[in-house]
C-alpha cells in the first residue's frame, strides 16, 4: 500500500479543513448550542425525564450523532466533488494511486474531521447539562463507525453528484429528515404503535439508539442490533465504492 499517497490526500483534506475552521467547527457548535437552548431548556423544562434520564441529557447522544452524520457526509462529498468540478480528478486517476488508497485518504480525512467535531460537541454539551458516559469504549466504537460509514456514503454522493445542487439533494431531502425522525429528540416508545413500527425501518434510529445506550444503558433497540446494522450499512457503502471504481462511474466521463 502506498502510504505516501494516502498521507498526501489525507493532509490535503485536513489542511482544507484548517482553512475553513470557522465554518467547519464554529457552525456545528453554534447550531448544537441552539438545539440545547430550544429543546433542552424550552421543551426540556416541560418534560421531567425520558426512561429515567433528564431530557437535556437524553438528547446529547442524538445531537452528537446528528452532527457527525451531517459533517461526515458534507466533508467526504465535497472533498471528492471538488477535484471532479475542477478537473483535477484525472490527475489523481492517472497517478500511481490505487482506488483503495484514494478512498482511505478521503474517507479517513472526512471521518477524522467529524470525530473532532463530535468531540467538541461532546465538550460543549457539558456547558448546558450534566451527563456521564457509562461505556466510553462502546461510545467511541459507535462514533468512529458512524463517522467512517457516513464518510463513505458522502464519498458516494460526491461522485454521483454532477452539480452543487445535487450535492446537497440527498443530505437535505433524505438524510436530515431521517436524522430528525431517528429518535434524536425522543424515544420511539413515546410514539403510537404504528409509527413505532415505521420508525424501525429508519437506519439512523439504530445509530442513535446504540450511541445513547453507551451513555445511559437505555436503548430503543438492542445495541448489538444497532452495531450490526451500522456494520451492514458500512459494507454496502464499501461495495458501492468498489463498483464505482471498477466501472469508472462518473469518474472517467
Amino acid at each position: 500500500m502506498n502510504l505516501f499517497a494516502i498521507k498526501a490526500i489525507y493532509l490535503f483534506e485536513i489542511n482544507r479543513f484548517r482553512r475553513t475552521i470557522a465554518q467547519s467547527v464554529a457552525a456545528p457548535v453554534l447550531s448544537t448550542s441552539l438545539y440545547f437552548i430550544v429543546f433542552g431548556a424550552a421543551i426540556g423544562s416541560r418534560i421531567d425525564s425520558v426512561s429515567g434520564v433528564s431530557y437535556g441529557a437524553f438528547i446529547v447522544p442524538g445531537l452528537i450523532m446528528l452532527t457527525v452524520i451531517t459533517e461526515s457526509i458534507s466533508n467526504a462529498s465535497f472533498g471528492i466533488y471538488m477535484p471532479k468540478f475542477q478537473g483535477t480528478i484525472y490527475e489523481l486517476l492517472s497517478a500511481p494511486v490505487s482506488p483503495l488508497e484514494t478512498v482511505v485518504g478521503y474517507v479517513g480525512a472526512a471521518a477524522s474531521k467529524s470525530i473532532l467535531v463530535g468531540t467538541i460537541i461532546f465538550a460543549t454539551a457539558h456547558l448546558f447539562v450534566d451527563f456521564t458516559v457509562d461505556k466510553p469504549l462502546w461510545a467511541a466504537a459507535f462514533l468512529v463507525m458512524t463517522c467512517v460509514t457516513f464518510a463513505l456514503f458522502g464519498f458516494i454522493i460526491g461522485i454521483w453528484a454532477d452539480s452543487f445542487q445535487r450535492l446537497q439533494l440527498i443530505p437535505v431531502m433524505v438524510v436530515m429528515p431521517l436524522a430528525f425522525l431517528g429518535g434524536t429528540f425522543y424515544s420511539i416508545d413515546m410514539l403510537p404503535p404504528f409509527w413505532r413500527s415505521v420508525a424501525l425501518f429508519n437506519p439512523v434510529l439504530y445509530l442513535v439508539s446504540g450511541f445513547r445506550w453507551s451513555f445511559y444503558g437505555i436503548a430503543d433497540v438492542s445495541p448489538f442490533i444497532s452495531l450490526a446494522m451500522t456494520a451492514i450499512f458500512m459494507l454496502v457503502c464499501i461495495a458501492i465504492v468498489y463498483r464505482i471504481f471498477k466501472t469508472g462511474y462518473r469518474l472517467k466521463s
